[in-house]
């Protein structure tokens, strides 16, 4: 292996686009999977959605905690990433491959069984992947740069998935297609984790007291503003990837065939727009360009509204596409800032504890997609694939474009809360005490607060 690609930001990339191609499988296609295909009824997955949320409120930051206090000669993050693999290649093919002849509660039980197991080798998965991008990668424009060509990745991956997939569950069925996507995802993930090597400094310091590491997380008002409203705008990213198969049979009424022509619209618009909004980074910073970014994906759904066939649904995935751009590539630079300024508060790297966080907060959007889904249900009529109810068709249009729009603006308006971050010293001295006793200290100290 080269030197040059050691870190890269490539290399960092890989562990993306392995976590994406299943992960975009199963956002996009449980609920139709089981709501559509295997007649679960909309309450039900929303009640299982309710229940890991519980768990995963538990899970989430402790994996984080853990991974932050974790010290290998491999470091904190690979080891944990490596011994991952197989249990989240088992768990998502517990997802899909579902036995014949259940009721409602045996389907029930089973997907509630599949969902904790999966989602919760997934967060290990996450949290640790994510933490390394803020150790890895400093400076806003190698971060804007990482970014970029990490969503390249993504987008890369979730265009396999939502093309393909349709595809292959048509030609072998669910089961297979999940044994595959396991497969891809084990080659993929571990030659991400052997193309990197952890900073050694970033673990030379006594990880915090669980308490106090918890404490100094709660306190700082910067992040949690930050994630909150991201945690509207990654509901619609999630909404969007599962309601357009939906949104493909009642409202185009195209074919099964076609929703792969339909995904891959929004998709293969983004993975050039991520260029450009590398380039926005660069001339905005990272705080204005997320604001804008948010703007630009709320009008950006607007056109789903109108679409009448394959050729309409089209044109508006690819302006969705533009909106989709900017909001995968701008967080990464902000909440790395604020990363930076813990670490300088506090004296110690903890990346763990704030991805893990932040993931929990803006994993809360899958409860809100479901409840969206449900309420939006419920005032049209629609329960499952066996009783559509009477109006299927505006209940999807609702769900692609009225929602996302007003989820949104809720996510911009509360990014007008975020101070600008941009004018702080980055962090100099890994060893600072973070006592805060210093002039530089008590500013970021108050700048958090």
């Amino acid at each position: 292996m080269s030197r040059k690609f050691l870190n890269s930001p490539t290399a960092y990339a890989l562990g993306m686009f392995a976590m994406m191609i299943p992960s975009q499988a199963f956002s996009s296609f449980y609920s139709y999977y089981y709501v559509e295909k295997l007649g679960l009824g909309v309450g039900l997955a929303t009640l299982a959605r309710v229940v890991y949320l519980i768990w995963d409120a538990v899970n989430n930051p402790m994996a984080g905690y853990l991974s932050d206090r974790t010290n290998t000669r491999f470091g904190r993050r690979r080891p944990w990433i490596i011994a991952s693999v197989p249990f989240f290649m088992l768990s998502f093919i517990l997802v899909f491959a579902v036995p014949r002849g259940m009721g409602d509660t045996g389907l029930f039980v089973w997907f509630l069984t599949a969902l904790i197991l999966f989602e919760a080798v997934a967060t290990l998965l996450w949290v640790n992947y994510g933490a390394l991008f803020p150790e890895l990668f400093r400076g806003e424009r190698l971060r804007a740069k990482a970014s970029a060509i990490q969503q390249g990745y993504q987008i890369a991956a979730i265009l396999i998935a939502t093309a393909l997939t349709p595809i292959l569950y048509d030609a072998v069925g669910f089961g297979p297609m999940a044994i595959l996507y396991a497969f891809v995802f084990a080659i993929f993930m571990l030659w991400f984790a052997f193309s990197v090597r952890e900073d050694e400094n970033a673990r030379a310091e006594k990880p915090l007291p669980l308490k106090e590491a918890f404490r100094a997380t709660l306190k700082n008002k910067p992040f949690w503003t930050f994630n909150i409203a991201n945690s509207f705008a990654q509901t619609v990213n999630g909404l969007l990837g599962s309601m357009i198969p939906f949104y493909a049979k009642y409202a185009l009424r195209i074919p099964e065939s076609q929703v792969s022509i339909l995904l891959g619209s929004i998709f293969i618009a983004v993975i050039p727009l991520v260029a450009v909004w590398y380039l926005i980074v660069r001339k905005l910073g990272g705080l204005r360009s997320w604001r804008l970014a948010l703007a630009v994906y709320g009008l950006s759904a607007i056109p789903l509204w109108f679409g009448q066939s394959l050729g309409g649904g089209v044109a508006a995935g690819i302006v969705v596409g533009f909106g989709m751009a900017g909001f995968l590539v701008t967080p990464n630079v902000l909440s790395s800032r604020i990363i930076d300024l813990d670490a300088e508060r506090t004296g110690r790297r903890r990346e763990g504890i704030y991805t893990a966080v932040g993931g929990f907060i803006t994993r809360s959007s899958g409860l809100i997609s479901a409840l969206a889904f449900w309420i939006v249900g419920l005032i049209y009529g629609y329960v499952s694939g066996d009783d559509p109810g009477p109006h299927p068709e505006t209940t999807f249009r609702v769900l692609v474009s009225v929602v996302p729009l007003l989820l949104l603006a809720i996510s911009f308006g509360i990014s007008m809360l975020v101070k600008d971050l941009d004018g702080i010293r980055p962090p100099k001295n890994r060893n600072a005490t973070g006592t805060g006793g210093s002039l530089d200290g008590q500013k970021i100290d108050s700048e958090l607060r």
